[in-house]
């Protein structure tokens, strides 16, 4: 009695897998597929992101020393030589050399000049007063003759009289009026006039 027929198997080709297995098959390469993408979208990320070096310290200050270094090089410019404005040139004013000493005196004497040679004569006491002290019988009369110049320059001072007996006075009293070499001003020119002192001890 024969058994009841059944359906033939299917004949696949060999290395096929049935339709079940085949699902999965396809899903395990699709996520092969994507975890290569994305680790080669990683990889070509990380070398964009890669800094540029920057230059070392000593590499910049070298460059800096060698760029003053030739600054040092370069000559100055020469200097601005700075010439003095122009202008009037100075007024020269001549006078004698003498002062209006020489020849003959025709001005005329002030007050102010007057009172000068009246101080000089008052200090010439002193000369006495040190003589006196060695001959308290030292007395006598000296004339000094002065000559004063236009602008008041003293040209001479000068013993013309002395009947004391002893010149150490006499030239004491000239040193005075010769250690004034500026008096007021004469009027009209040079003077010339003679001083007369007296010299006795005080209560005579």
């Amino acid at each position: 009695m024969s058994s009841p027929s059944s359906s033939p198997p299917s004949n696949r080709p060999a290395g096929v897998p049935d339709s079940g297995n085949a699902k999965y098959a396809l899903v395990a390469l699709l996520m092969v597929g994507a975890a290569g993408a994305l680790f080669a979208w990683r990889s070509c990320s990380s070398h964009g992101d890669v800094a540029t070096p920057m230059p070392s310290v000593t590499a910049t200050e070298t460059a800096t020393a060698s760029t003053n270094s030739k600054l040092d090089d370069i000559p100055l410019p020469p200097p601005v030589e700075q010439k003095p404005e122009a202008g009037p040139p100075p007024k020269l004013v001549y006078m004698p050399a003498n002062g209006g000493c020489d020849g003959k005196c025709n001005g005329t004497l002030t007050n102010e000049l007057e009172q000068a040679l009246q101080i000089r004569g008052a200090q010439t006491r002193r000369c006495y007063n040190q003589a006196l002290a060695l001959d308290s019988q030292l007395k006598g009369r000296v004339q000094i003759t002065v000559r004063v110049g236009s602008g008041g320059n003293l040209c001479a001072a000068n013993v013309t009289s002395n009947d004391m007996g002893s010149p150490g006075v006499a030239n004491c009293a000239a040193n005075i009026f010769r250690a004034n070499q500026s008096y007021p001003q004469p009027k009209g020119g040079c003077v010339e006039l003679a001083v007369p002192l007296s010299f006795v001890p005080q209560g005579q």
